[in-house]
């Protein structure tokens, strides 16, 4: 040990000779950072995890395997590093796979290895370049080519001069025949400590991508502080990520880029399936990931499709991993939607099955589909299915789990105070808000959709309002309303003309009783002016008899699946889905992996874009599972852009401006969030601002540690060119819009990435895991309706007269149409085995290099636990009627955590599914 104790002994305050002039601190002080155009002073503190010294020392390995060096005073010593090198295996091959896998092994040994280079922090005075290392083979990857283990490490070993400096970079040359997935590396030897990259990506064969995969350590560095060495790297990284905009996309790829929605219609299959292009100034909308197909053959405007089960092109790491793929594409049905729906369309389309009563639907969750169709022998006979699917009826997989809203109360969704409990405790508590004049007025073009004027009279409420007058109710905030007039009403002709499909834009007014509940006291029924007179507006009120109960039931179901339509198409698709795809394409194209926003982020856009195109193949597509489910039918699109053109506001998208916006809340500085709600027992409110307050002290508090002054920020031209490039080219159509935030203070920057991580986070799983649980049964929330309310002069009035429940049922979906959506949000519905959730991160304590960070992130870890017992409190809290009482379920959709499957609770980082 003399040689250690000569080593690291008496140098440690003063610097050896033979460490050179090269000054080795990843982390330096400066006494400025220079900026263009401006100099500006740093007073950031910034910390290492796990580093050993603070002197630029390099040190050779005291360990078993790696030998001790001489130290020769005046000349740079030579000594090894050791690095270990995780690659994540695949649970399951194919042939092909398999096959390249034992070809790699054999050709391994011959020297066809996968090669590694370490890159120095430091600039080489010889070379004016990044001093290196040797390149180094990782070693044994032959004889672990057939562990079954999840994870294997391999280990390589560098030589390097003790004036190497701190590694920054690791570049990596695969000369296998097949990609793998490096999952991290660690590199052990130097003073500073361990140096950790969290790689988490796939490393194409050197003979389909020859350049040098980049890897950069967990050290976050601002695009100025760049070290030397790095600078050039960086650049080539991100040059490397755009591409050129040329040509079509190889599923191996890493280039981000934008494009429009073209590829939803396919217009080689005829008139049909023609969709108008979304994105451009005719039809405004957010940009999507580039894939470079080539043109239809009857429309040159029009993207080429790629049906499944061909895979749609993303990013190659935007692609779901092994586990989430597995939990997707095995999930609940899925094998019935892709073998047995369109037979058994094609065995019963004749007669449509509708349901009959409220047996047939109990049925799906006791006896399953196929036995409720009466057709189960048939089929199985008829249809050549593999034996593992012929089972899946013995199995149970054809029949449906009960839903949450029938599992405590199966009569609790027919109660009017569960249809207003919904409004702010369900699936989409997004869309209330306060009255703020009594009529409401119509904000479309009169001379288009005709008069302003609403049909509802103070009349027509008056009589519910415990004695106020309208005025008093509204003064009193006790008037609130759910009015998808305006956005339903442009539409109707066209979706009243399809087949089986007939809508109304509706006007729900709402009471909130003195017991914090709200009660639905008046519904509006419109038709565009072009209907007859008598029955283009009507009004609904509470039954007083059992004609009117029955028209009351009908008036509530049209208003369920308005509101099943907007929540999808607008809330779920539009607002968390579709508008945060072009912040996550720029922040891939423009930020640096070493971009400490970059490291922020990256949890909190992991699946997006590999869900997105999964939608644009299957769900929003022509003739997709979302026009065939909900009562837009092929306008459902098109409704989508009308609310991004005329509602969609960034600057209104977080959560206390939203409630705020829609007259929810007042701004009050003495509560604890600084507003006030209207609705004290709001549960998605009074959760929501729990977890949107963590968010913004946690993002604060990270903004704060890298950006004390707003010069650093303005000056940052990674960030500027990030946020300048989501609204210029991927919010292109809405670029000019007034209300975009300017980025030019640490708090603009704190307000924007509070407002993207919570749509990303909590917004999108209060919309999302609840979609089986509450329209799992299809009269709480039917996505469709197929029939309008007859009035006294229709020939139907008899026919709904004579058996109101027949003709109740016949105004739902059918059977086949009810079933597919249950199979549809039951997978939406699913949390995979590999989801992270809020407060939690891949590598939690190695994910960036500053300890100061690491620390504040288990801070926000510690908190977000908090606010789950604080909603478990609050679930068993009598006096919150709205999350609690006989038969009221529980609110847990902001409930942070949560295991696999349909749980209705647990709130995922990122919009994965």
């Amino acid at each position: 040990m003399a040689l250690a104790r000569e080593i690291m002994g008496s140098s440690l305050t003063q610097k050896s000779a033979f460490l050179g002039s090269s000054n080795f601190l990843v982390n330096r002080k400066h006494d400025q950072f220079c900026f263009n155009p401006v100099l500006v002073p740093a007073q950031r503190k910034r910390f290492q995890v796990k580093r050993a010294s603070k002197v630029p020392i390099l040190v050779a390995a005291i360990s078993e395997d790696l030998d001790l060096v001489k130290v020769v005073p005046d000349k740079a010593v030579k000594f090894k590093v050791r690095t270990v090198v995780t690659v994540k295996n695949k649970h399951k091959e194919d042939l092909k796979e398999t096959i390249a896998k034992r070809w790699d092994a054999l050709t391994d040994k011959i020297g066809r290895n996968v090669m590694l280079e370490l890159v120095s922090t430091d600039i080489d005075p010889k070379t004016k370049g990044p001093k290196k290392s040797n390149q180094a083979a990782l070693k044994d990857w032959s004889k672990k080519s057939n562990l079954r283990t999840e994870r294997v490490n391999f280990i390589a070993e560098f030589v390097v001069d003790s004036n190497f400096g701190i590694p920054g970079a690791i570049t990596v040359i695969n000369k296998h025949q097949q990609e793998f997935f490096l999952e991290s590396i660690t590199i052990e030897g130097f003073a500073c400590g361990p140096v950790h990259f969290s790689c988490n990506s796939w490393v194409q064969s050197r003979k389909d991508h020859p350049g040098k995969r980049i890897f950069f350590s967990n050290e976050p560095y601002l695009p100025n502080e760049t070290p030397a060495g790095l600078k050039a790297l960086r650049e080539r990284e991100l040059r490397d990520l755009r591409g050129d905009g040329q040509g079509e996309r190889k599923l191996s790829d890493r280039i981000y880029d934008f494009d429009i929605y073209n590829d939803l219609g396919n217009p080689d299959k005829g008139i049909d399936f023609v969709r108008p292009t979304l994105g451009g100034e005719k039809i405004p909308y957010p940009r999507r990931c580039r894939t470079g197909r080539p043109p239809t053959d009857t429309d040159f405007n029009a993207e080429s499709r790629v049906e499944k089960p061909l895979p749609m092109y993303v990013p190659r790491d935007e692609q779901f991993e092994e586990s989430k793929m597995n939990a997707f594409s095995t999930g609940r049905l899925k094998a019935v939607l892709h073998n047995l729906i369109p037979s058994l369309m094609a065995s019963i389309s004749a007669t449509n099955h509708d349901f009959k009563g409220f047996s047939d639907i109990d049925s799906l969750y006791s006896e399953g589909l196929l036995l409720k169709l009466g057709l189960q022998d048939e089929l199985l006979k008829k249809i050549q299915l593999p034996k593992a699917v012929s089972k899946i009826q013995e199995g149970g997989l054809l029949k449906y789990d009960i839903p949450k809203i029938i599992s405590k109360d199966k009569f609790a969704w027919l109660r009017d105070d569960e249809f207003g409990r919904q409004a702010i405790a369900g699936v989409n508590p997004v869309n209330i808000e306060r009255l703020q004049s009594f009529p409401p007025v119509c904000k479309l073009d009169p001379e288009i959709y005709g008069p302003q004027e609403s049909a509802l009279k103070e009349e027509h409420i008056v009589g519910h309002l415990n004695g106020m007058t309208v005025q008093e109710a509204l003064e009193a905030n006790k008037l609130f309303i759910i009015d998808y007039h305006d956005i339903y009403l442009p539409f109707l002709d066209g979706i009243n003309a399809l087949d089986g499909r007939k809508a109304y834009a509706t006007r729900t007014i709402f009471f909130l009783t003195d017991s914090g509940t709200l009660k639905p006291i008046a519904i509006e029924l419109s038709l565009p002016p072009t209907a007859p007179s008598s029955r283009s507006k009507r009004v609904v009120t509470p039954p007083v008899d059992a004609t009117t109960d029955w028209m009351w039931k009908l008036a509530k179901a049209h208003v369920s699946a308005n509101d099943a339509g907007v929540h999808q198409l607008v809330n779920h698709w539009l607002r968390t889905h579709a508008t945060m795809e072009p912040f996550i394409l720029a922040a891939h194209r423009q930020l640096s992996a070493m971009h400490p926003i970059f490291k922020l982020l990256d949890p909190h856009m992991r699946y997006t874009l590999e869900i997105n195109a999964l939608a644009r193949q299957n769900l929003i597509n022509a003739d997709g599972v979302i026009e065939s489910c909900f009562t837009p039918g092929r306008y459902c699109m098109e409704m989508s852009a009308a609310a991004y053109k005329n509602f969609w506001r960034f600057d209104l998208e977080g959560l206390p401006a939203d409630l705020i916006r829609r007259g929810m809340a007042v701004p009050d500085p003495t509560q604890p969030h600084g507003l006030k709600l209207l609705i004290e027992d709001y549960p998605y409110a009074t959760d929501g601002l729990m977890i949107w307050a963590a968010i913004e002290n946690w993002v604060r508090s990270y903004i704060k540690h890298y950006y004390p002054d707003s010069s650093l920020v303005c000056n940052d031209k990674e960030l500027q060119a990030w946020y300048a490039e989501s609204i210029n080219v991927g919010h292109a159509d809405l670029r000019h819009a007034d209300w975009w935030p300017t980025l030019a203070t640490p708090e603009d920057l704190t307000s924007i990435l509070t407002t993207i991580i919570w749509l990303a986070s909590a917004q999108h799983a209060a919309l999302n895991f609840g979609q089986y649980p509450y329209g799992g049964y299809v009269p709480n929330r039917p996505p469709l309706m197929r029939r309008l309310i007859p009035d006294e002069n229709d020939p139907e009035y008899a026919i709904f007269l004579a058996d109101p429940q027949k003709y109740f049922f016949s105004a739902l979906p059918s059977l086949l149409q009810a079933t597919k959506f249950m199979a549809v949000v039951d997978t939406l519905s699913t949390h995979s085995p590999d989801e992270e959730y809020l407060g939690e991160r891949h590598h939690q304590s190695i994910w960036s290099g500053d300890a100061e960070v690491i620390e504040s992130f288990y801070e926000f870890s510690a908190e977000i636990r908090r606010i789950e017992k604080e909603i478990e409190k609050r679930n068993v809290d009598s006096t919150l009627r709205n999350r609690c009482g006989a038969g009221v379920l529980p609110y847990e959709l902001l409930a942070p955590s949560s295991g696999p499957g349909v749980t209705c609770r647990g709130v995922p980082n990122s919009v994965s599914i």
